[in-house]
């Protein structure tokens, strides 16, 4: 595949291998991302067409998240505004500027479609094995980043996924006592990462999951908050992949001498 197709068409893969650290990886996360697309931007659109923006927000974030990983810099930058702008509850600003948003994200799909057409774009296979009782649970609603940390997991852990926090709880109730750790976005749809860091608290599970968040928002509050609970760190999106492998052995080291 020619990656003059994506620097032609906007794409910076430059900024985007700093992240992901080399073609490889970046065609597996591309994949990734073309797997869940039109899912996302057709729930935007529902979450836009309802005026729903708690869940509007969420979504766009996503999408900003995902396109920074990926050099799409317009796309993140239209993203961010429209998150910004939901959770001010600016409906007026979301559906005067929605059409570009989505001329934007149908401009780098097509992209993609000329990148991806000269050959198949493999997704890699992370092993698992359901009798393994030494596990790290991804807890995030953007498929991109679970699959990313995926990679990232020491191939003797498992690794478990949840797509939001409900899903999470659930997981980490049946789990509790083989999983050495949690990544765990803040930002995510029906049950958010605080909500998570309450159930932990109040089940006292913190002394035996170790927990770092996962997090895109800039604010200094939300990072103080989060630290108001004993968590292990925080990983700040974007992160690259020696950020991920440090934050796990972080985790792992915590859980081994617990």
């Amino acid at each position: 595949m020619d990656t003059n197709i994506l620097i032609n068409g906007g794409v910076d893969v430059n900024a985007a291998l700093e992240l992901l650290g080399d073609m490889e990886t970046y065609n597996d996360t591309l994949q990734d991302f073309l797997g869940e697309i039109n899912d996302k931007l057709a729930k935007i659109k529902e979450y836009k067409e309802n005026q729903d923006m708690d869940n509007y927000a969420i979504l766009v974030h996503s999408l900003k998240s995902d396109s920074k990983y990926l050099g799409f810099t317009k796309l993140a930058d239209l993203a961010y505004n429209h998150e910004m702008a939901s959770k001010a509850k600016d409906v007026r600003f979301v559906i005067g500027s929605y059409d570009a948003l989505m001329a934007e994200a149908n401009r780098i799909l097509e992209v993609l479609k000329a990148y991806t057409s000269g050959g198949a774009v493999q997704t890699a296979t992370v092993a698992t094995e359901n009798n393994n009782t030494k596990k790290i649970l991804v807890a995030d609603d953007s498929n991109l980043i679970r699959s990313f940390v995926q990679k990232m997991v020491p191939s003797e852990y498992t690794v478990l996924v949840a797509n939001d926090g409900e899903e999470a709880i659930k997981i980490v109730s049946a789990e509790a006592a083989n999983l050495k750790g949690i990544l765990l976005d803040l930002n995510m749809p029906k049950v958010d990462g605080f909500q998570v860091l309450d159930f932990f608290k109040s089940n006292g599970l913190f002394g035996n999951v170790p927990v770092t968040i996962i997090t895109g928002d800039d604010s200094k509050d939300t990072v103080l908050k989060a630290f108001d609970y004993p968590i292990v760190d925080v990983l700040n999106k974007p992160f690259t992949e020696s950020d991920v492998r440090n934050v796990v052995n972080k985790m792992i080291n915590y859980s081994s001498v617990k």
